[in-house]
């Protein structure tokens, strides 16, 4: 049997888009002559489609598209069996009215064959309020010349049911131990899984565990793309149950490759690419879907000689490439040549539009509208925001007359810590490395100048040789240059101090106590969580951030402001 996987990149809520989408690559499937289709959890929809599950216009425009890939189906692949993720409605008025369903086309009309049972509510995930559990683990019949096949059909969450290696699960049925006794012949995964750190090889863990206990192989399929804070990175396989790859489909990609149940052909074992890479081609594609998604064909970035601006800058071009680029540095009496010419060397390099606005003369204006009023000159922090808010205002400005999606430059260590300026530098229609720590930020830029990324720069039309960020950049310790001299030491820790007991507290859940046993400085400790707190009210109104962290500020974020 022959069998497609489409890793598909939707839309979210544009089921006729992604209907036509997915009929694309039915007839790929079909010149191939592919028996089963099989796309993503929620394919018609797009991955998580939230509160749109709750437009009753939708849920029936999802009806006329199924309808349409029967037609699809009947006229151009006949032959073809479709499996498409859906919103399926329940049968009563109870809450919550869906379920999280897969549905089987053919030629002669579409049915429910599975139902997801594992609900996730943790983290970005809300699924309980919008879907109810299915109470079994589905099989689908499948005859195919002459055999009657035996699949097992899941859900993204009905896999993770291994609490040895997650190091928790959700409460409920083990999906994967009621198909036990069906001998099934082949296990499917349906799945919307967004990329975090290290997630590869769990998912493949995860999916091994349960290829040795059915006794079968198990194709994971999964979504790519960005969608909003979630970059879904696709990476779908298919395993056997000794643990080897028989498949796998690339990262970051989308695509359709077609298995065939008969093959022998094993997967050679790959070495997986550098974490700074992972996190490097998930930022360009987050960025990337981002803009075209909410209709931005180019972005505008704050240049500042600094690291962060640096390697935004430099993912923002190979998002949209450097033509789409504009940056703007915007110099102040503070601002240091070296970081002027750092700036404008990286532009040079990146081939993409630089501006110069100095700032000196706003800088001077709000000092005398100010001193009246404040009965003497506006000093120390509130000298330095106004620089922040004075910068922030003209980016705004020059994005809304010109049409630019604002990239936000400030780095996860700075949110979690409120180094950052409210209606200033934390400006922007997306925080593309707010969830990346400093010292996270150095290592990638320090890998992009290195001769192992250039097989990556050249993938993502980068310059293929010589130095994107540049050396300056890399080795000048880091500071905002809103006052003479200064470093970001003058108030914060060391980064490589404070980004490891930033992890411990925020993505690791380790107290205070427990930190202090493996011996971190109380005082140290209380200052750093008294500014996390105080830091909430400023990420509550900051731009949306690209996740790829076990925890991210945003949706999976829900720490009170008001609170000790």
């Amino acid at each position: 049997m022959k069998i497609g996987l489409a890793q598909l990149n939707p839309l979210i809520g544009d089921l006729a888009g992604n209907g036509e989408l997915i009929k694309s690559t039915c007839m790929k499937a079909s010149k191939l002559d592919t028996d089963l289709l099989i796309t993503p959890e929620l394919s018609l929809w797009g991955y998580p489609p939230r509160d749109l599950l709750l437009n009753q216009s939708l849920l029936d425009k999802q009806k006329i598209v199924l309808e349409e890939l029967v037609n699809t189906l009947a006229i151009g692949a006949p032959h073809l069996k479709l499996l498409v993720g859906i919103a399926e409605a329940a049968q009563d008025a109870k809450l919550p009215k869906l379920f999280n369903s897969i549905a089987l086309v053919q030629n002669n009309g579409w049915e429910v064959v599975a139902r997801k049972q594992l609900l996730p509510t943790y983290d970005v995930f809300d699924e309980k309020r919008y879907f109810r559990s299915a109470q079994q683990t589905e099989i689908l019949e499948f005859q195919h010349r002459g055999k009657l096949w035996q699949l097992g059909l899941t859900i993204c969450e009905d896999l993770w049911v291994e609490e040895d290696l997650q190091g928790h699960q959700l409460s409920g049925p083990d999906p994967i131990e009621d198909l036990l006794p069906h001998n099934v012949d082949l296990l499917i995964n349906f799945s919307a899984s967004p990329f975090c750190q290290h997630k590869s090889n769990l998912r493949k863990k995860l999916a091994s565990s349960a290829a040795q206990r059915l006794k079968c192989p198990v194709i994971y399929l999964n979504q790519i793309g960005g969608n909003d804070e979630l970059v879904f990175d696709g990476a779908s396989f298919i395993i056997d149950q000794d643990s080897q790859l028989l498949l796998k489909l690339p990262s970051f990609q989308e695509t359709f490759s077609v298995w065939d149940t008969h093959s022998i052909v094993r997967e050679p074992i790959k070495a997986e690419t550098s974490e700074e890479q992972q996190l490097f081609e998930v930022l360009v594609l987050g960025v990337h879907d981002y803009a075209m998604k909410c209709g931005f064909k180019t972005a505008l970035i704050g240049l500042s000689g600094g690291i962060d601006s640096a390697l935004v800058t430099v993912i923002a071009a190979a998002a949209l490439g450097p033509s789409q680029i504009t940056t703007m540095l915007m110099p102040s009496p503070w601002s240091s040549q070296g970081s002027i010419n750092d700036a404008k060397a990286l532009a040079d390099r990146l081939g993409i539009i630089h501006k110069m606005i100095p700032i000196t003369p706003l800088m001077e204006s709000f000092t005398s509208s100010l001193t009246k009023p404040l009965g003497k000159p506006p000093e120390g922090v509130t000298a330095e925001n106004l620089q922040s808010r004075i910068r922030g205002t003209l980016l705004m400005a020059m994005a809304n007359q010109q049409g630019h999606l604002l990239l936000s430059t400030g780095n996860k260590s700075e949110l979690a810590v409120g180094y950052c300026t409210l209606y200033g530098d934390m400006n922007g229609g997306l925080a593309v490395i707010g969830d990346i720590y400093k010292s996270t930020v150095f290592s990638i830029c320090h890998w992009l100048d290195s001769p192992a990324a250039q097989s990556c720069r050249i993938a993502l039309g980068l310059p293929a040789s010589g130095e994107l960020i540049g050396k300056a950049i890399r080795h000048k310790p880091p500071s905002a240059e809103l006052s003479p001299n200064q470093l970001d030491t003058d108030s914060l820790p060391d980064y490589s101090v404070l980004d490891p007991i930033l992890k411990s507290l925020i993505e690791d859940k380790i107290s205070k106590e427990e930190l202090i046993k493996k011996g971190q400085d109380p005082a140290l400790l209380d200052q750093i969580q008294k500014l996390i707190q105080r830091g909430e009210f400023k990420r509550r109104q900051a731009p949306p951030l690209l996740k790829v962290t076990p925890q991210a500020f945003g949706s999976g974020w829900r720490v009170p402001i008001a609170a000790v």
